[in-house]
């Protein structure tokens, strides 16, 4: 019989995206804890028939696949198969822990916050200040709530999200499992670059906090450093005539393999300001062996391990400041130490054990 129950959105066969990267992760972790005993219900985006039945669902927390039919098959693949624990993979799901705990109270509920959405969709609601925006943040807030208040597990990536559920929520998250990334360079080997094919590197697809940051390098750093930028991910091309400089700042848009350009760089940028959860970049550059140079937000999370891996600058003198550094003085870490970084701290395996320890534990208080 199944015991666990995975509740996740629709898994890609080979995810781009950080976050779809992370839930495709989260199941393969959960299949190879739980052998044949998991059981996986995937959730398609809802489609509504008109504005009014969309508005009646958002109030409901009815998002991102979340509707009467998925929770009539999730109520109906619990019962069927005896199903004593359900494993949600986003907070903006809380719709399904409410109607769990509700309709079968015995059934213990873990939830795994990939963001505080409601945070994350405020900075989105700031940045293109529209009333999609705001429906959109008032759907996660919904959402959300329910998630907060029927897990009775909650997992954050950082100690940063889960103080901020308490402030906003009143309740902190059971367990932190930094954000990890299967291993997409296993025979690694350090490559070295010539001074002619040296640059820096920024990766991520256009949403706002990505954005917005990356327009803030090209204006305020790019024209003051001596390396040419690459911007690699899904939808800068749409971008290109606004963020590119001659010599300077390059836009290459989406590409089918990350692997070969962070080999390539020089050292990985995260100029981000806004945002919530963990910046998948800093723990993908560290696969790969190489250094980065971001802001604090973008640090989030990997604060036991910054001053190790990079440079946190907070203004553009301290960005030009530390590419100069970069550039020309010897690596503060080897590309294996940094390697290695990454196989503590944030690989299948080290996920592995967290989730271990999650699964094994009994059902915690709620603070």
């Amino acid at each position: 019989m199944f015991s666990l129950l995975l509740i996740t959105k629709k898994l890609e066969k080979k995810p781009i995206g950080g976050r779809e990267r992370l839930c495709k992760l989260n199941y393969k972790i959960l299949q190879s804890l739980q052998e044949n005993r998991l059981q996986l219900l995937e959730l398609s985006d809802n489609k509504y028939k008109n504005l009014w039945s969309q508005t009646i669902g958002l109030t409901r927390g009815y998002i991102d696949g979340v509707n009467k039919r998925s929770i009539i098959e999730t109520i109906k693949i619990i019962k069927n198969g005896h199903i004593n624990r359900v494993f949600i993979d986003g907070s903006n799901l809380g719709a399904l822990a409410y109607v769990i705990k509700k309709t079968l109270p015995e059934v213990e509920v873990i939830t795994f916050f990939h963001n505080v959405e409601v945070r994350f969709f405020f900075g989105a609601l700031l940045y293109s200040r529209n009333i999609k925006a705001i429906g959109v943040l008032i759907a996660n807030y919904i959402a959300e709530r329910m998630s907060v208040n029927f897990s009775d597990k909650i997992i954050c990536l950082s100690s940063r999200d889960s103080k901020l559920l308490k402030r906003i929520y009143n309740r902190a998250a059971s367990h932190i499992s930094p954000i990890s990334l299967d291993d997409q360079c296993p025979e690694y080997s350090e490559r070295k670059s010539t001074n002619d094919d040296d640059f820096a590197l920024f990766v991520g697809g256009a949403f706002y906090a990505n954005e917005s940051g990356i327009a803030w390098f090209a204006k305020k750093v790019a024209p003051r450093i001596n390396i040419k930028t690459y911007v690699v991910g899904r939808g800068f091309n749409l971008s290109r005539d606004q963020l590119e400089i001659p010599g300077k700042l390059i836009v290459i848009g989406e590409v089918s393999s990350l692997k070969e350009w962070y080999l390539r760089a020089k050292f990985v940028i995260a100029p981000i300001f806004d945002g919530s959860g963990m910046k998948t970049k800093v723990a993908e550059a560290l696969m790969y062996g190489k250094k980065v140079i971001g802001t604090k937000e973008a640090f989030s999370g990997y604060e036991d391990v910054a001053e190790r891996i990079g440079w946190v600058c907070n203004d553009a003198d301290e960005f030009v400041s530390a590419i100069n550094i970069a550039q020309s003085t010897k690596r503060k870490n080897s590309p294996k130490e940094l390697r290695d970084i990454y196989l503590k701290n944030y690989s299948f395996s080290s996920a592995a054990e967290r989730f271990k320890q999650v699964i094994s534990f009994p059902i915690e208080a709620k603070a």
